[in-house]
């Protein structure tokens, strides 16, 4: 019985740090996920990503609700930036750049 308990508390270990180190992946995949803008501002510097710039900011959906979102970009855009970007869970297909006054949220 001790055994079974230990097995599975480390399957899910296993299970949960998988998910975690891949989510971005598993978001791009997953069926159950929908399409929705999420408007952004660039607020802090990028993390270099082999030669592309990592951003992964926190921002808000047509509804107001905080999502957080991860992508690249060749550049290294300017803070203060305003960005609408279409993300499926944590994983982001693609982003533009807009103006404040077409914000549908305060950020």
């Amino acid at each position: 019985m001790k055994k079974l308990l230990i097995a599975t508390f480390g399957l899910i270990v296993i299970l949960v740090g998988g998910y975690i180190a891949f989510q971005e992946t598993i978001d791009r995949f997953n069926p159950l996920l929908t399409k929705e803008y999420v408007y952004v501002e660039i607020t802090n510097p990028p993390k270099d990503d082999n030669g592309r710039f990592r951003y992964q900011l926190t921002g808000m959906n047509e509804d107001g609700d905080s999502k957080n979102v991860s992508f690249t970009s060749s550049t290294v855009l300017d803070e203060g930036t305003y960005l609408k970007v279409l993300a499926k869970g944590a994983y982001a297909e693609a982003w533009e750049m807009i103006k404040q006054e077409d914000l549908p949220v305060d950020l």
